[in-house]
């Protein structure tokens, strides 16, 4: 089978993984919270970015390779925590984190994974981030902090913009709990979905085995109360010194949405900041995120590292992210509908999509490097980004 015949884009592997997985993994999956307003702002953001294209250029060969915080990647792009990875698909730390260390791209694992640091670090390698929910007693902060490092995680991701559960109210209506609760409608849907129930038996009920080291559940929680909720404290200035004194390696701050808090993160000792909305899952009201970037790029300078995510889907959405002041920018959902659509073959095959579509769209533009979309962009006057950019990047 040609999957580039049978799914050229995100939105069919998207399709093929929700006749998949059970529903209420979907409804995990899939949703955002309130009225799920933000996912259409984060789309509309994105398709209003828009390039000159370019003629009489001759051929284009354009180079996808990346360096981010001083380690070369194959592509400018990478694989976003996200909780509960293994109850979207068996073994989805596993798989995703060999695949990043095989390509070579970064893969963030997240605290509320159902895997522990120790068995995906040495998979990861070089190409693992571990991200970290701030938990209010500083001896587990200390204590997962130093297992991550000794499991060869060394870049943390620390997630500042979570200072409570979000609703979900598609999750609350699927009735979803951690660890899953057996009841008949749950039963169910997972013999609706054969293989993912084969594999998920293998494998074991999904638990978020990090978190239930430090806090022993006698009782199934709804998934806005889950162990990883609470154990969190909601983090202020005086927490990220006390994480940037406690972690040695490089570390980035990601939930950034205001360009004021930019330079008081850099200063407190972040070394990348990562700007993104949750993709919708946390606040209903929040701008999108591609909004927000380039005030933020602008209050920092053009070397300071930035990372970018929420609502990607193509690899063109990557260059439109990179042309208004991104240096990375990441995915979550996408690698994981590719899991659900294709198992272990997903994320090399999304990762062919990506690049192809990169690749397409710079030679249209007639551009080497991602960066160079930047010099590419049209932004009209009644465009939101008109008043951010620079004039030198606009061709308005």
């Amino acid at each position: 089978m040609d999957l580039d015949l049978r799914y050229p884009e995100l939105a069919d592997l998207r399709a093929r993984c929700r006749r998949r997985v059970p529903h209420f993994v979907w409804e995990y999956l899939d949703s955002a919270t309130g009225r799920e307003s933000v996912k259409a702002v984060n789309r509309a953001a994105l398709d209003a970015v828009r390039f000159t294209p370019a003629i009489l250029r001759g051929e284009i060969v354009p180079d996808l390779r990346a360096s981010f915080l001083g380690v070369d990647y194959a592509a400018p792009f990478g694989i976003a925590p996200v909780g509960m990875s293994g109850l979207i698909w068996p073994g989805a730390e596993a798989l995703l984190a060999r695949f990043a260390r095989e390509t070579p791209l970064p893969y963030c694992l997240s605290t509320v994974a159902t895997r522990l640091p120790e068995e995906i670090g040495p998979l990861a390698g070089d190409m693992g981030w571990f991200q970290l929910y701030p938990p209010r007693d500083p001896v587990i902060r200390r204590d997962i902090l130093d297992r991550a490092r000794r499991a060869g995680f060394a870049t943390l991701v620390l997630t500042v913009d979570l200072p409570g559960p979000s609703r979900r109210e598609r999750q609350r209506r699927a009735d979803l709990a951690i660890p899953p609760r057996l009841t008949a409608r749950m039963l169910w849907q997972v013999a609706r979905r054969p293989e993912w129930a084969l594999r998920t038996l293998r494998a074991g009920v999904p638990r978020l085995r990090l978190m239930e080291d430090y806090l022993k559940l006698e009782r199934n929680a709804p998934s806005t109360a889950h162990a990883g909720y609470l154990l969190r404290a909601a983090p202020d200035w005086e927490y990220l010194r006390a994480v940037r004194a406690e972690w040695p390696g490089p570390l980035i701050v990601k939930g950034v949405l205001d360009p004021d808090d930019a330079p008081r993160l850099r200063d407190a000792g972040a070394d990348a900041i990562w700007v993104s909305n949750h993709a919708g899952r946390q606040f209903d009201a929040a701008p999108a995120a591609l909004h927000r970037l380039p005030a933020i790029r602008a209050a920092l300078g053009p070397g300071f590292p930035l990372v970018y995510d929420s609502g990607v889907e193509t690899g063109l959405d990557v260059l439109r992210a990179m042309a208004l002041g991104a240096d990375f920018v990441m995915l979550g959902r996408g690698w994981h509908y590719a899991l659900g659509a294709l198992g272990a073959r997903g994320p090399a095959h999304l990762d062919h999509v990506l690049r192809a579509d990169m690749t397409a769209n710079m030679q249209q533009m007639g551009i080497t490097r991602p960066a160079e979309a930047a010099e590419r962009v049209i932004v009209p006057p009644d465009n939101p980004f008109a008043a951010l950019l620079k004039p030198d990047i606009s061709n308005a």
